[in-house]
C-alpha cells in the first residue's frame, strides 16, 4: 500500500470515528488526508468502496504490529492474548480505530452494503484467532476452533463497545477479555493434555 493511500484510509477511520459512517463525507476525507476529492474517487470509485477499503484497513492495523519476528518471538499463549487484547487498549490510534469499527459494524445494519465487507473482515479475524488457539492447544478440531474464536471475537466487540462508551475502564475491559480467555480455552487444555497424554 502507498503511503498516499494508507494516508487517506487513516483520514476515512478518523472521519468515521468523528462523525460516524452516516456523517462521512468524501470532501472531509479528502481534507483531512490533504488530498483531492477526485483521488479518492480514482481509487475507490465510489464511498461504499472507500468504506470498505477502510474496514480492511481497520482490520489490518493489529495485525501490522504483530510482523512475523514478533511471532516467533511469542509463545503462542501470548499471540493469541495480544491478538484479542490488543482491540482494547489506552492508545490513540487503537482508539480511533476500535470506534470506526464499531460504527461501521453497527451502520450495516442500514447499509447493505457493508455487509459483505464487515462479515470477510470478521472471518478473517475469527480465522486468525482459530489459528492461534489451534497453535496454543494441539488436537483443537477446527470446529472446536472456530466456535470458541467466534465467541472470544464477539465478546471483544461487545466489550470495546462498552470500553469506547466509557461504562467500563481499560484495565477492566482488559481483565474481562482476559478471563473470556481463560474460561474459553481451559476446556481445550485439557483436550490437548489427554492427547499428549498427561
Amino acid at each position: 500500500m502507498t503511503d498516499k493511500l494508507a494516508k487517506i484510509l487513516t483520514a476515512a477511520t478518523t472521519c468515521i470515528a468523528r462523525s460516524g459512517v452516516r456523517g462521512l463525507r468524501v470532501n472531509d476525507v479528502a481534507k483531512e488526508a490533504g488530498v483531492s476529492s477526485g483521488l479518492l474517487y480514482y481509487h475507490f470509485t465510489d464511498r461504499a468502496g472507500l468504506l470498505a477499503a477502510t474496514l480492511e484497513h481497520i482490520n489490518k492495523q493489529v495485525s501490522k504490529d504483530d510482523a512475523p519476528s514478533a511471532k516467533a518471538t511469542q509463545d503462542s499463549g501470548k499471540h493469541l492474548r495480544h491478538l484479542l487484547l490488543d482491540e482494547i487498549k489506552d492508545d490513540a490510534d487503537v482508539r480511533r480505530n476500535s470506534v470506526a469499527w464499531n460504527e461501521l459494524r453497527a451502520c450495516s445494519i442500514f447499509e447493505p452494503e457493508l455487509t459483505e465487507p464487515l462479515s470477510r473482515t470478521t472471518s478473517e479475524w475469527n480465522r486468525e484467532i482459530a489459528e492461534a488457539i489451534q497453535a496454543v492447544h494441539a488436537g483443537t478440531s477446527n470446529q472446536e476452533a472456530a466456535v470458541t474464536a467466534e465467541i472470544l471475537t464477539s465478546l471483544v466487540e461487545g466489550i470495546s463497545g462498552r470500553w469506547l462508551s466509557g461504562f467500563i475502564t481499560t484495565e477492566h475491559a482488559r481483565s474481562l477479555v482476559s478471563g473470556a480467555i481463560d474460561s474459553l480455552t481451559a476446556p481445550l487444555r485439557k483436550v490437548s493434555e489427554e492427547d499428549l497424554g498427561s
